[in-house]
C-alpha cells in the first residue's frame, strides 16, 4: 500500500467499519508503524495522539477490533479497516463512537419491521391490517404464513413469474408479522444463519 502520509502529521485516519454490519464504529489514526503493527497481529493498533504511542484498541477492556481487510481511498490518505469487533467499540460502552447499536440493517426490509413494530405496539388503537393480525393472536398470524406459504409453492410450478414475486413478498411480509409476534426479529434469523455458515 503506497499510503500519503504527508498531510497530517504522518498520520491518516482509520475508518473502523463492521465487516458483517456495515456499521462505521468509530475513528482512530495510524501512523506507518500502527498499520504495521495491525496487519501482523490481526488485532486494530493506532497512534494516540494523546497518549503519543500505539494503542491496540481493547489492550485494557478486552474489546479487540479483529482485522478482516484493510483498504485505501482513492487519494491514498485514508484508510476504511473492516473489522469483528469484540464487544462494544466505544470506550464509553456503546457499540459504536455514535452511540448506535451495531445491528444488521436490511435496508428497506428493516424500514418495514420497524412499520411492523409500531403497528404491533399500538394495536389497540390501531385500525391498520397488521394490527388486526397481532390482535387476532399467534394462531391467526402463524395460519397467515402457511397460507402464504402454499401460495409460494403453487405460483413457483407456473410460469407467473409477477404472481409467484407477489405471492413472496406477501410470504415474506406475514413472516416477519410472525417473527415480531414471537418476539423476534430478522437479526436473529441472520444471527442462526451466521452461526450456521
Amino acid at each position: 500500500m503506497n499510503i500519503d502520509y504527508t498531510k497530517n502529521n504522518g498520520l491518516v485516519p482509520a475508518i473502523i467499519q463492521d465487516a458483517i454490519t456495515h456499521k462505521v464504529l468509530m475513528l482512530g489514526y495510524m501512523n506507518d508503524e500502527a498499520l504495521k503493527k495491525t496487519i501482523d497481529t490481526n488485532l486494530v493498533t493506532f497512534f494516540s495522539r494523546t497518549k503519543q504511542r500505539l494503542w491496540t484498541k481493547g489492550e485494557d477492556s478486552g474489546n479487540v477490533l479483529n482485522l478482516v481487510n484493510i483498504k485505501l481511498d482513492c487519494d491514498s490518505d485514508t484508510l476504511l479497516v473492516k473489522v469483528n469487533p469484540n464487544g462494544p467499540t466505544c470506550h464509553k460502552g456503546s457499540d459504536t463512537c455514535w452511540n448506535e447499536d451495531n445491528v444488521q440493517n436490511f435496508g428497506f426490509l428493516s424500514e418495514l419491521e420497524t412499520v411492523i413494530e409500531s403497528r404491533k405496539n399500538g394495536a389497540s388503537e390501531d385500525v391498520s391490517y397488521v394490527a388486526s393480525l397481532f390482535a387476532k393472536g399467534i394462531n391467526k398470524i402463524a395460519q397467515k404464513v402457511g397460507e402464504e406459504a402454499v401460495e409460494v409453492v403453487i405460483e413457483a410450478k407456473d410460469n407467473d413469474d409477477k404472481l409467484f414475486l407477489d405471492e413472496s413478498a406477501d410470504l415474506l411480509f406475514h413472516y416477519m408479522i410472525l417473527l415480531q409476534a414471537k418476539g423476534y426479529k430478522l437479526n436473529d434469523i441472520a444471527k442462526v444463519l451466521k452461526e450456521r455458515h
